[in-house]
């Protein structure tokens, strides 16, 4: 295959653009949603991986798309402010599982309203159809740049 065409070419850099956009737009709101519970959005994104089970930081990486490191640095921080605890990984005795204290817990159900009003105000933006269309094409964005990512 040739190189993509002007059409394509600028296709991928609206798409870039509107991608960058959205996240600054749902970074801005999840801090002004995380602030009042005395979390960041990073701490937020950490413990809410972690909710369900616990999980190694690489795990919480791939799950969030951000870096080992950059959870390491948050999870470490959430543990040295009680929000969060290492527990023995029994698959693997260096890399402990993150869970969160009951802290931590409380400190995300603070968030819960403000995360559903949040929620409703969308959908009565978009309507319900286009809110599922929207978080469909995401995904699809999101599993095709992960296919091309893994292509050699």
């Amino acid at each position: 295959m040739s190189g993509a065409s002007p059409e394509t070419v600028e296709l991928l850099s609206d798409a870039a653009l509107t991608v960058f956009r959205l996240n600054g737009q749902f970074l801005e709101v999840a801090e002004s949603l995380a602030r009042p519970a005395g979390l960041t959005a990073a701490w937020w994104q950490v413990l809410g991986a972690v909710l369900r089970e616990p999980l190694p930081v690489a795990g919480i990486a791939r799950v969030m798309g951000m870096t080992r490191q950059g959870v390491q640095r948050v999870a470490d921080l959430l543990v040295e402010k009680g929000l969060a605890e290492y527990l023995p990984n029994p698959a693997h005795k260096r890399a402990k599982l993150l869970t969160p204290t009951d802290e931590g817990r409380a400190a995300v159900a603070r968030i819960v309203p403000g995360h559903r009003e949040l929620a409703a105000t969308l959908a009565a933006e978009l309507g319900a159809d286009g809110f599922h269309a929207c978080v469909e094409s995401l995904r699809r964005l999101s599993a095709a740049m992960e296919r091309i990512q893994r292509t050699p």
